[in-house]
């Protein structure tokens, strides 16, 4: 089986699909894991600037940087790269190439990897093709990055460009970002669940409101429609809006409200505990052009929790639209979480079936397929 150089986020940071992916393949295989290269150019900010701190630091002293307590141990040797984030021009990206060679190429001999295949998983990794003696080059594009919040997107548009143009395989998480490249070496690889940590049934967490409950989890992002929520929250003051994750945006809209609850950011292992306990489960996203490209994760982990789902229109839920109540207006929403509590016999078992054959595993073993008949 074919060995890994693996360029995606921060290991433990997040639980993201390259994360989810790369831990389910079939093995046995080596894999070195790189460490995020940044999406864009460090601003003059105090958050920017521990950001760095931070990478060199782990960089120069791995074992100062604690891993989460709940991540998951790593696949194999983990990298932190320190190179120009962002570079243009030969100068620039030859120092890229050649600070890449020599720290992840490391890694790599003394993991014994031979002759690895790269999967990159951010645009801003590019210039580690050719530099690793790599056998193939595997695009995974899971983010539209031309929409992206938080990124340089002209910029990463013209990097993914030039990697989809030197990828020998190209895995796109939804048919709208698998449009935009050749179709002869792209293959849509949508998410998976992790159906056992979310259909085994687990207590219910000890912060989780008593009474009705609508539930999120996740970035509060820009891309969450906070106008809707509370317009919906206003409407039922007897219900309790529950969010569990890191705040990524301005949140005044329904910070205040006296029915809304931010829990702030729980360990992945935990949301069962939330999600399969909440009456309904909500997906209040914007319509927008990354929310049409987008295969988000937790619309799966809902269905494989259970509950019922009240969701805004977007291209990935459709294949599920009768698992799951539409609503585009406050009232809307506020129509469907009132006919949560009456859930029809037999429904979550439907909406746990609707996922039964999308777990992670299987998404990994398409992807390994694909991956290791590179090599044939």
């Amino acid at each position: 089986m074919t060995d890994l150089i693996v360029f995606g986020e921060d290991w433990g940071a997040h639980p993201s699909s390259t994360q989810h992916l790369v831990s389910h393949l079939p093995g046995p295989r080596r894999i070195v894991w790189v460490n995020s290269i940044g999406l864009r150019r460090p601003r003059l900010t105090l958050g920017d600037a521990g950001r760095v701190v931070r990478k060199l630091v782990s960089a120069v002293r791995p074992s100062a940087r604690p891993a989460r307590a709940a991540a998951p141990p790593a696949p194999g040797p983990v990298v932190q790269p320190i190179i120009l984030p962002m570079a243009r021009g030969a100068l620039a990206r030859g120092l890229n190439r050649r600070l890449l060679a020599r720290k992840v190429g490391a890694a790599a001999r003394a993991a014994r990897l031979y002759r690895p295949v790269l999967w990159i998983s951010l645009p801003s990794a590019i210039d580690a093709v050719g530099a690793l003696d790599e056998s193939a080059v595997v695009y995974y594009c899971g983010d539209d990055f031309g929409a992206l919040a938080g990124v340089d997107h002209a910029r990463c548009l013209e990097m993914e460009a030039e990697l989809a143009a030197r990828a020998d395989l190209i895995l796109a998480a939804s048919p709208a970002m698998a449009a935009r490249f050749p179709a002869s070496k792209t293959h849509v690889l949508p998410h998976g669940a992790d159906l056992g940590l979310f259909g085994t049934p687990v207590p219910r967490a000890a912060d989780l409101p008593d009474g009705p409950v609508a539930g999120f989890y996740g970035t509060l992002a820009e891309w969450l429609d906070y106008s809707l929520i509370a317009a919906t929250a206003g409407l039922l003051p007897d219900w309790r809006f529950v969010f569990v994750g890191p705040i990524g945006a301005d949140v005044s809209a329904i910070a205040g409200l006296p029915n809304v609850s931010l829990l702030g950011a729980r360990p992945h292992a935990a949301l069962p505990s939330y999600a399969q306990h909440w009456t309904a489960g909500l997906i209040p996203f914007l319509d927008n052009a990354q929310i049409r490209a987008s295969n988000p994760l937790k619309l799966r982990e809902y269905l494989a929790a259970g509950r019922p789902i009240v969701a805004t229109p977007f291209p990935a839920m459709l294949p599920y639209a009768e698992h799951l109540a539409v609503a585009t207006t406050p009232e809307a929403f506020a129509d469907a979480l009132r006919a949560a509590p009456a859930d029809p016999f037999g429904a979550a078992a439907r909406r746990q079936a609707a996922v039964a054959g999308e777990s992670w595993d299987a998404r990994a073993a398409d992807a390994a397929a694909l991956i290791d008949g590179l090599g044939r």
